[in-house]
């Protein structure tokens, strides 16, 4: 009998490695999340950004990798279609740097698509041996 994780819907002790996605607002956390489920992944995007706890992003959720998408004031306020000033969005980048400092990769999403993001990452996790 195989017993279900009902969190991931996978057997547990097959489970994929969990990768984890952090950056400011409008980086692409939850599109990339959403590629990688359809390639067969298990992805979590998470609000870090939102925390004044360094490290919640290993308490809470506790990836084997964690993808850092980064994504400049201007196009993340464009992307969200949000105002936000430039103090608030420095507060971010302060609330993301414990995760930054333990990123395994690190992505600059400004001038790149939602497929461009999706094919780099996946060809970094190819690189790890995990496609």
């Amino acid at each position: 009998m195989t017993t279900i994780n009902p969190t991931d819907k996978e057997p547990l002790g097959k489970l994929q490695p969990l990768i984890g996605i952090v950056g400011p607002c409008g980086a692409g956390k939850t599109t990339l999340a959403e590629g990688l489920h359809r390639n067969g992944f298990r992805a979590r995007a998470i609000a870090q950004e939102h925390s004044f706890v360094k490290d919640m992003w290993q308490r809470m959720t506790r990836p084997d990798v964690l993808i850092f998408l980064q994504a400049s004031c201007s196009v993340g306020a464009e992307r969200r279609q949000m105002k936000w000033t430039e103090s608030e969005w420095e507060e971010q980048q302060r609330r993301l740097a414990h995760a930054r400092e333990h990123a395994d990769f690190f992505l600059n999403t400004d001038s790149l698509g939602i497929v461009e993001v999706l094919n780099l990452v996946l060809e970094f996790l190819k690189n790890r041996g995990l496609l």
